[in-house]
């Protein structure tokens, strides 16, 4: 919160009062915007394919190593319960950067990247950084960007761009040293993961002085894995090759985040300057976890235990993911908070923290009153997936998931792992989460509880709910649609993954 002048008359300190009562309300201004001094900067960072596992502050696995993340959650929060809008990366990056379920406006899964009227749809609609841009931030981004053509980026919001999510040819309009240049292919020059922080730094030093947003995404663990040597080798002994190209990539993303905290600290911005890191969505562990050599499709070596599931799925596994939130000064740190939360929330908060309105269009939440203790309730009333053939809600400790022509129902306060189906336990709980998600799906285009495009991805959701649900493996080639079970399964351990 803004420091106050310590002399301040009696007519003063009503006004002052009235003004936090009023900014202190969920969905309202929360900073002056007409102060530079006193607008935060706002830092996203987001990951990919990185399951919830992997963090060393989330206490689950003993063999990462991420520092630096670990200390930003120990300053600031840990989301035990933090969600991303779909269980894919185009459509989980649409969500993040629009504040809106991406459904709305068409962005159901990757091909439709391609889909020159869906992403139509998605460049009228307004981004965080168009609507920081126009209170008179500057923005950047470096990394992954997937929302389209790298030569577009600007037209989003973005004034500074080094598109860059491999170690081939990028595409960037001002350069490591902060410098303008012309928008240009940027070719070599170190690792891809390396360099995007170097970029977000050089960016941090260029306006250090004025508001600015940058958004820091980050192509880890994803496939291909490509971690040089120098990270490879703090992971010795007998690993996964795989598993050990994730832990190197998410190391170098460590070092990324403490370069990016090392130049705020230096220049006296980190208590004025609000962090979010979050995955995109959960790892994919393609079932059988094959470490196959090379760095190519399949498992990316990141781990999402004890959430059950993967990428493309709905279940916990393949959308609960690490979420980490911080702002030193403004919200206490040492936080565990479990009540769940989703990205829609960091452009809600984001706005709210830079003065500006949540308008009806945003579909998340302004988390600072629930993180200062000014609010003691669940900052949503529910939150909504549909992702092709499955769809899910979550409203307090149930959670409802249909896929194709199958409903599940689980109790996520004593099963967070979902191992143990519902359905036919508490049939009033289905009907009333299925009227609920029903609802929810009318204002989506197009409206409908379930989109099916392809044959193929709603036999490989049979395949994935088989296995990860029931237990059983099925073979690829000769998919088997099986009906709603009408018995409740047996109280059993956790599906190994």
């Amino acid at each position: 919160m803004n420091r106050v002048r310590k002399s301040i008359d009696h007519r003063g300190m009503i006004v002052l009062l009235v003004w936090i009562a009023v900014t202190a309300t969920p969905g309202k201004c929360w900073s002056d915007p007409s102060d530079d001094q006193r607008r935060p900067n706002v830092v996203i960072i987001f990951t990919d394919d990185h399951g919830y596992s992997d963090l060393g502050c989330q206490g689950i696995v003993s063999d990462i190593r991420t520092p630096n993340i670990d200390r930003l959650a120990r300053s600031g929060v840990r989301f035990t319960d933090g969600y991303v809008t779909a269980p894919q990366c185009v459509p989980s990056r649409g969500g993040l950067i629009t504040g809106q379920y991406q459904n709305r406006f068409g962005l159901e899964s990757n091909p439709q990247a391609r889909d020159a009227k869906i992403m139509a749809n998605f460049a009228r609609t307004q981004t965080i950084p168009e609507r920081l841009q126009a209170a008179g931030y500057a923005t950047g981004m470096s990394g992954k960007w997937h929302l389209g053509a790298p030569q577009a980026i600007t037209s989003h919001g973005f004034d500074h761009v080094f598109f860059k999510n491999s170690n081939a040819q990028g595409f960037w309009n001002m350069d490591l040293q902060g410098q303008d240049i012309p928008p240009t292919t940027q070719k070599g020059g170190g690792y891809h993961l390396d360099l995007i922080s170097d970029f977000a730094c050089a960016f941090i030093e260029r306006y250090k002085s004025d508001p600015f947003f940058f958004y820091l995404a980050y192509r880890a663990p994803h496939v291909p894995l490509d971690a040089p040597k120098k990270y490879l080798d703090r992971f010795p002994g007998d690993i996964p090759q795989r598993r050990r190209q994730a832990l190197a990539m998410l190391s170098a993303v460590d070092d990324g985040v403490g370069r990016v905290m090392a130049t705020l600290e230096s220049n006296g911005l980190r208590e004025n300057t609000l962090i979010f890191l979050i995955s995109d969505n959960g790892a994919p562990l393609k079932i059988h976890k094959a470490d196959t050599p090379g760095g190519g499709p399949g498992w990316d070596g990141s781990l999402n235990d004890p959430m059950n599931g993967e990428k493309g799925m709905l279940t916990e596994g393949g959308i609960r993911t690490p979420f980490v939130g911080c702002w030193p000064g403004t919200f206490p740190g040492g936080q565990v908070y479990s009540q769940p939360v989703i990205s829609l929330d960091a452009m809600a908060t984001t706005l709210a923290a830079a003065g500006l309105t949540i308008d009806d269009t945003i579909d998340g939440v302004n988390l600072l009153p629930f993180l200062t203790g000014e609010s003691d309730g669940a900052p949503h009333d529910a939150l909504y997936w549909r992702w092709l053939s499955q769809s899910a809600v979550r409203q307090g400790k149930w959670k409802y998931i249909r896929s194709n022509d199958r409903e599940f129902l689980f109790d996520l306060e004593t099963d967070a792992s979902e191992t143990t189906d519902l359905t036919s336990r508490h049939p009033d709980q289905v009907r009333r989460l299925r009227t609920l998600l029903t609802d929810w799906s009318q204002g989506l285009s197009p409206p409908g509880i379930g989109t099916v495009p392809s044959e193929a991805m709603s036999r490989q959701a049979d395949l994935y709910f088989d296995y990860y649900i029931d237990g059983i493996l099925r073979s690829p080639t000769k998919p088997k649609r099986r009906p709603n079970r009408q018995t409740p399964k047996p109280e059993s351990g956790k599906v190994p993954q």
